[in-house]
This record gives C-alpha cells, sequence and structure tokens, in this order.
C-alpha cells in the first residue's frame, strides 16, 4: 500500500512538472545556479567587487537593433502600439485608415503578419563585423510585450508565434561567430502600462485574457507583484541566453523596482563569475555610476565621465524602428560623435531597425559600412585607447543631454578630440584645413620633459611636418585626404604625456552621473 502511494505521488509530481513545462526561478536568491553567491543586492558590496570589462572598454562602438512586431505597420515609430490606442494621435487616426477599427484590428492582429522571411542572421553579424563594430545588442523584448525569443514564461513569443523561429538565439550564434560579443535589451518593465489607452475596446486590449497587453497599470505604475514578474522573465533571459550586456529602458529606477533590479545585478554578476565572463548592465538614471554603465539616450555627455558610459542612438532621426520615409544621419556626422564620445571615456552603441521581412534598408547598410571604412583606416586612434586628461579642445560647441543629437555639429580643423595609447598621443582633427592646424593642449609646457618621436597621419604615407611652440603643436596636412572626414594623428612620445583622468574631472563628472 506504501509502495503504491509513493508511485501515485510520484507520477502525480511527474505529471505536475510537464503541465507546467517551465523551469523554476528562484527570484528570491541572487546566487548562481552553481551557487556562486559573491554579489549581493546593495551597491556598495556591488561597487566593492565589480570590474568594468576590458572587452567594453576597448570595443567604443556596438551596434542596437530595434526589430518587432512593430516593423509591420512600420510608422509613427517603436512606439506605434501604445500611440495607435492614444485618441486623436496620428497613429490612431493612421490606424483606422489603414486597418480599419481596434476593436475589429487591434495590435495583436499585426503578429502573424510579422513572418521575418527574409531573415539572415548570418548576413547581419557580417555586415556588423564590416562596419566595425565589437557588439551587438538585439532588442529581447520591447515595450509592447511581444518576446524575440524561446521564451517559457511569455506566450507571445517568436517561437510560438510570428516568424516562428529563436530570433535571439539565431543571433547569438551569428554573432559570436564574428567574433563579436553578444548583449541584448529588455524593456518588459514598461510593457505593464504600454497600452492603457486601449482599455476602451474591450474585443481587444480590455480582453485581460490577451498577455501580450500587459497590466494595463496607470502611466510608470508598478506593484510588487509586476516587479517579481519581471524579476522571473529577467533571470530566464540570463540563464537562456548568457549575454555579455543586458540593456534597460528608464523606468527601472522606479522605487518599487528598484531593489528587484539591485537583485537582477547580483544574480547576473554572480552568474558571469560562473562563465568567467565579465559583463555590463547600461542603466539611464537612478544608478551609481560604479555599479553599471550609464547610458545616454540620443545625445552625449558633456564632460569626461570617471567610468565608462555609453551613448544609445540610432541612424534614423524619427525611429528606432523601421518606419517609411526614415531620415537617416550621415556617416560623418555619427563618426563625429563616436570621437567625442570616446574621447569622454564613453562607447557608442548606433541602432539600425529592419524591416519586418528581416531586410537592412540600403541606406542603413549604407551608412554602417561607410563607418566601417573610416574605423579601417583610424580604428587604431579609437578601439582599445583611453581617454587623456582632457577630451579635447576647439570652438564648436557639440551637444549634450539627452535627445539631442539630431542635428550635426559644425566643426572646424581647431576642433580636436584626443585618445592616447601607451606612449602614442592620437590627435583626432574633425576637419580639414590645408593651412594645417594648431594643438595649444600639447605645448611645451604641457608635455613637460615628454619627447616627440614621430608624427604621422593614420592612413597616410606622406611624412608629416610639424613644429613645437610654446602655443602649441603645429601640425600640417599632407597633400592628400586619407579618409572623407575627420583626420587621426598619430604622435608618438617617448613616454605616457599626463595622467588620465584628471581629479577635478571625475568629482565634475560624479556630480552629474549618478
Amino acid at each position: 500500500m506504501i509502495k503504491k502511494s509513493v508511485y501515485l505521488l510520484l507520477i502525480l509530481l511527474c505529471a505536475s512538472c510537464q503541465q507546467a513545462g517551465k523551469t523554476v526561478y528562484d527570484i528570491d536568491s541572487v546566487a548562481s545556479p552553481k551557487g556562486t553567491a559573491v554579489f549581493q543586492p546593495t551597491w556598495e558590496n556591488i561597487a566593492e567587487n565589480y570590474q568594468f570589462p576590458t572587452w567594453f572598454t576597448d570595443a567604443k562602438f556596438g551596434i542596437f537593433i530595434h526589430w518587432g512586431v512593430y516593423a509591420v505597420p512600420a510608422f509613427d515609430s517603436e512606439w506605434y502600439p501604445r500611440n495607435m490606442y492614444q485618441q486623436d494621435s496620428r497613429a490612431y487616426k493612421h490606424h483606422i485608415e489603414k486597418w480599419g477599427p481596434h476593436d475589429e484590428f487591434g495590435y495583436k492582429d499585426f503578429v502573424p503578419m510579422f513572418k521575418a522571411e527574409k531573415f539572415d542572421a548570418a548576413e547581419w553579424a557580417a555586415l556588423f563585423k564590416e562596419a566595425g563594430a565589437k557588439y551587438v545588442v538585439p532588442v529581447a523584448e520591447h515595450h509592447d510585450g511581444f518576446s524575440m525569443y524561446d521564451s517559457e514564461l511569455n506566450e507571445w513569443n517568436a517561437v510560438a508565434k510570428g516568424p516562428q523561429k529563436d530570433i535571439l538565439g539565431l543571433l547569438k550564434k551569428e554573432i559570436e561567430a564574428q567574433g563579436l560579443v553578444f548583449g541584448l535589451s529588455t524593456h518588459r518593465a514598461e510593457n505593464a502600462w504600454f497600452y492603457n489607452g486601449g482599455m476602451n475596446f474591450p474585443s481587444d486590449v480590455q480582453d485581460m485574457n490577451i498577455s501580450l497587453y500587459g497590466r494595463r497599470y496607470a502611466d510608470e505604475s508598478y506593484t510588487e507583484e509586476l516587479a517579481r514578474e519581471w524579476l522571473t522573465h529577467t533571470y530566464e533571459l540570463i540563464n537562456k541566453y548568457e549575454p555579455k550586456l543586458i540593456w534597460f529602458d528608464w523606468t527601472v529606477n522606479n522605487p518599487v523596482l528598484m531593489p528587484y533590479f539591485n537583485k537582477f545585478m547580483a544574480y547576473y554578476y554572480n552568474n558571469a563569475l560562473d562563465w568567467g565572463q565579465h559583463v555590463v548592465v547600461n542603466t539611464k538614471q537612478g544608478y551609481p555610476t560604479n555599479v553599471h554603465v550609464w547610458d545616454v539616450e540620443r545625445g552625449k555627455s558633456g564632460q569626461m565621465m570617471q567610468f565608462p558610459w555609453q551613448t544609445d542612438t540610432s541612424v534614423g532621426k524619427k525611429s528606432w524602428s523601421y518606419v517609411e520615409g526614415e531620415e537617416n544621419k550621415t556617416p560623418e556626422q555619427i563618426v563625429h560623435d563616436l570621437i567625442d564620445i570616446v574621447s569622454k571615456n564613453g562607447n557608442l552603441l548606433l541602432n539600425i531597425g529592419p524591416r519586418a521581412d528581416g531586410t537592412i534598408t540600403k541606406g542603413q547598410k549604407e551608412v554602417l559600412l561607410s563607418i566601417g571604412e573610416w574605423l579601417k583606416v583610424n580604428g587604431e586612434a579609437i578601439y582599445g585607447t583611453r581617454c587623456w586628461k582632457k577630451f579635447g579642445e576647439g570652438n564648436a560647441e557639440p551637444t549634450k543631454g539627452s535627445f539631442t543629437d539630431n542635428e550635426a555639429t559644425a566643426y572646424t580643423a581647431q576642433d580636436i578630440r584626443f585618445t592616447t595609447k601607451g606612449n602614442d598621443f592620437y590627435a583626432i582633427v574633425l576637419n580639414w584645413d590645408d593651412a594645417g592646424t594648431l594643438i595649444k593642449s600639447l605645448n611645451k609646457e604641457a608635455i613637460a620633459d615628454a619627447k616627440i618621436l614621430n608624427v604621422t597621419l593614420l592612413g597616410s604615407d606622406e611624412k608629416i611636418s610639424w613644429e613645437q611652440t610654446n602655443e602649441g603643436l603645429k601640425l600640417r596636412f599632407p597633400p592628400y585626404k586619407p579618409c572623407e572626414y575627420a583626420y587621426a594623428f598619430k604622435i608618438s612620445f617617448d613616454k605616457e604625456v599626463g595622467k588620465h583622468l584628471p581629479s577635478e574631472a571625475i568629482n565634475e563628472v560624479m556630480k552629474h552621473g549618478s
């Protein structure tokens, strides 16, 4: 009788496990599956144990990918899923005109149309490598709640519906095959309230059985229950895909989410120890800059930062995702921004928006390839470099702060940015002038007893004429340009010139950066 009872109990347990069909995540623990618990969910503990990865500080340039169901309507922006339910908005009116009333055709009805039939992960990864990127960050799930991966927790995912492919898994495989670092972004926190404008439509958003639409909370509202759900989904991404970078949007600084985000960081960093990897977390605000990498959306820091930071921006000016009629930035503008960012101890994460069928537009491909051509000539002054005691000089005022980078800055040959690598000092002149330029920061007093051994222009075999004076280092340009924009002079010294990151700059920056 006892044996029979035990047997029945085992059958019931097995049936229960099979019915659930889901991995259990213990979100009350920050220890990794192997039991590693070096990191605990306090900023003090994390700051004491965390190290910024050398791969990240060397990489300087990465690719972001906003691709999902929102590429089907290809209108307004990646916020179409929200805006289509905002009465009297452009997207609302457009949706009715093109797709019909919301009760008859809601956002969920775009999902079967998202087929990704021309998606080629290997082709994408090869393009990103040719563009000179060192890491790639596809969006795993955007605010719309559709997972671009094989999720056990979200039935609205790219394996079960739409493309019926593990988009994230395929990209990870090909990105790493190209020798690039794989990361991902998750915007699931914003899904909680993203569709709340659609609650007037009973057969669509108001139907609480349609989990794609999240919880329909008030704007940026969160609960403990939601926070636990969010953390479970984030643990799933860590365990299943082992990303080396995870990027988050702004609301993870919400007071309800913050304790759970601290748990996430501890859990992620503990897992990374087991993987033998150094990893990066990106957030926009609310967290100290010594426990993660601070990120500025569509803008830049105005100053040098003590700790590594990042700009995330897009090739397209109108949207992060593919929209018809997009206007792209020029490669020159993006290269100028990259140089300015790197000189201030930052990285550039540059976004593209593929079409719903999985193709990347000709215009955005051309921009990426042009950046890659520039980096083939000048990458020595970017990759693996560190900033100097000042980021540069010149009269042009580049934009700073979030949402400021759509307009290009007009630079002259007197606008120069500095990077260093050992005894080599790189002065990247942001425009051409046949008369040459003067680097005031390299006057005799500034470089003290260091001796200039040689001056070259990357990409040119011409001998560079130079003269060191009390006013600065005078440089002549050669007869021919080695590239189309931004010219990197390599000044080799017999020793390192000056100290990096002076304390007065660090203290100034830290007031604004955390």
